[in-house]
């Protein structure tokens, strides 16, 4: 007797201990401890900072965004490596400028958008509202750099918004709501930039930079822009682009021109020495941002700031 009742006994204690297990394994399982951080996030991948920022701004916690090209990066030249590939096979949407900004990727966004959703954030953009490569002796391509003019980015926010709600339409009023509040925000940065721009006094209004990027801020914001290279950096600046600027500005006693962040300052450069040799002294006004914002952690690492930055640093050289 006293042998059964140990036997009986082992077996009650095997079978609760068995029991135990089992629950602890389903709320385990049920915790959702097992499964990855972000994974029911909507995995976006990006080309420029300006796009990357507009896509955090729209989706907020609902999307894992991987911009491809950093602070510093000249998008007209950059080439796609394996891993950026990678990153663009693997997402489950694609957001680009278009426009030829990304020139050298073109093929790339092409085949993607055979099996992703493939976003080129200015297709929205009324044509009658961008400026031609004709006006830049470029044939008819268009002028990509949009991001200048605060009203033509609007309408990008707007192409973000509606195609992250249409992937994703459980959380499409969160991407509405977020994009109204953004829009708002980027209204008032266009006011801001036009009246500091009005400071400065009207013979003074003339912005000399390394490449014509800034054509949208120039007819958005009253100023005369002039750019030694086209409207894209694979262009290079030949002789008598530097001694019809140097001439232009020693004629016109403009006291400064721009660097930018994302070009080599050579053939700037170039022009102050030639100015310097006809007795006009020309200085660096300071560094823009044109294809590519500051470093990430900044304040010229997100779009408004990068703005921003560039309306105060021209106000402060010319005024």
């Amino acid at each position: 007797m006293m042998i059964q009742a140990k036997t009986r006994l082992k077996g009650s204690v095997q079978r609760l201990a068995l029991t135990m297990l089992v629950v602890l394994l389903s709320a385990c399982g049920a915790s959702g401890a097992a499964t990855p951080e972000g994974e029911d996030k909507i995995k976006v991948t990006t080309t420029v900072g300006m796009i990357t920022d507009l896509v955090k701004q729209v989706g907020g916690g609902h999307v894992e965004v991987t911009g491809l090209m950093k602070a510093g990066v000249d998008p007209h030249l950059y080439k796609a490596s394996h891993g950026d590939i990678e990153l663009l096979e693997k997402a489950d949407i694609i957001f680009y400028n278009g426009l030829h900004l990304e020139g050298k990727m073109a093929e790339i966004f092409e085949k993607m958008a055979k099996s992703k959703t493939t976003v080129a954030v200015t297709d929205g953009i009324d044509r009658s509202k961008l400026r031609t490569g004709a006006e830049n002796g470029m044939d008819t391509e268009y002028d990509p750099h949009v991001w200048f003019d605060v009203k033509l980015w609007m309408k990008a926010t707007e192409a973000i918004r509606d195609t992250l709600a249409e992937q994703d339409p459980e959380h499409a009023e969160d991407y509405r709501k977020n994009a109204e509040a953004y829009l708002g925000e980027l209204t008032k940065l266009d006011e801001e930039v036009a009246a500091k721009i009005r400071s400065i006094p009207e013979p003074a209004r003339v912005l000399v930079t390394a490449h014509d990027a800034f054509g949208y801020f120039g007819d958005a914001y009253g100023m005369k822009v002039m750019g030694l290279q086209g409207i894209s950096t694979a262009s290079e600046a030949g002789t008598k682009d530097v001694t019809d600027l140097r001439d232009y500005l020693v004629a016109n006693k403009i006291k400064a021109v721009f660097i930018e962040s994302s070009v080599p300052r050579k053939a700037i450069d170039a022009v102050i020495q030639g100015a310097k040799e006809q007795g006009h002294d020309l200085t660096i006004g300071g560094e823009l941002f044109s294809d590519a914002m500051g470093e990430e952690g900044t304040p010229e690492g997100t779009y408004i700031g990068m703005v921003r930055h560039n309306a105060d640093t021209i106000v402060n050289a010319l005024k």
